[in-house]
């Protein structure tokens, strides 16, 4: 069934400068091949449920398996029926706004 999430992974008591463990989720989330897409605040991940969902354990335990407290924020679309709803939910917004 297809899912997009939106989910953030965010170390605790690292310091001020988070990027460099974000790289790393992040990283995880691009070589599992689904599609996605990172924003200032978020990464968009689509794909089959159990798959999705494998993807963002993956990408938090790289930073929990090293013993960093780590956040997760996820909000999920599951959306039967639809694909890529990564882009066509934007595209639609953005015909509107053309009118």
């Amino acid at each position: 069934m297809n899912t997009l999430v939106a989910v953030a992974i965010a170390p605790f008591g690292v310091g001020d400068e988070l990027a460099p463990y974000v790289a790393e989720a992040v990283r995880v989330i691009r070589d599992s091949g689904l599609p996605y897409r990172t924003t200032s605040m978020f990464t968009e991940i689509e794909g089959e449920w159990d798959e999705v969902m494998t993807v963002v354990r993956d990408a938090t335990m790289v930073l929990a398996d090293r013993g960093i407290r780590t956040e997760v924020i996820l909000k999920a679309d599951i959306r039967p029926g639809h694909t890529d709803t990564l882009h066509t939910k934007v595209e639609k917004v953005e015909e509107l706004l053309a009118e």
